[in-house]
């Protein structure tokens, strides 16, 4: 029995450090790279709820001949306006899935203008800085300047 206990080892302290080291050389390594990511994927995320936006407002107007304007809303997708011009085909149960307008993904509403400056319509999100305007990180993402 006594035999057993000695034949029965931990991990030494120069062992726990080697692999302490090891876990933080890759951390290192790795972390700058993982972080960067989760920009470009707020990126990429603003992008296709700005195009699953624009195919809810293109379904609209097939539906009524007019986008909604702006005083109507991107609400006019999910509940049937009441301002304006009253759209007479309007589908039963709304353009989007869902109850609420999704949020870009730094959490503030899309901005909608109709007639737009670029097009038919304008869609926005302000990016991570959340005001008009902007460059690198903080430029706005809109329907007209997705490629």
């Amino acid at each position: 029995m006594l035999q057993q206990i000695r034949n029965r080892r931990g991990f030494t302290l120069i062992e726990i450090m080697v692999v302490i080291v090891i876990l933080a050389a890759l951390a290192a390594l790795i972390g700058p790279k993982i972080i960067g990511r989760s920009d470009d994927a707020k990126l990429t995320d603003a992008k296709l709820q700005i195009r699953n936006l624009e195919t809810a407002l293109k379904l609209y107007k097939l539906d009524n001949g007019i986008y909604p304007t702006t005083e109507q809303g991107l609400q006019s997708l999910l509940t049937k306006p009441t301002v304006g011009m009253i759209p007479k085909n309007w589908r039963t149960g709304g353009y989007l899935e869902g109850k609420n307008l999704p949020k870009d993904p730094w959490g503030t509403d899309f901005v909608y203008l109709a007639p737009g400056e670029h097009g038919d319509y304008d869609l926005c999100s302000f990016g991570v800085d959340g005001v008009k305007g902007g460059e690198g990180q903080g430029a706005d993402i809109c329907n007209w300047n997705i490629q």
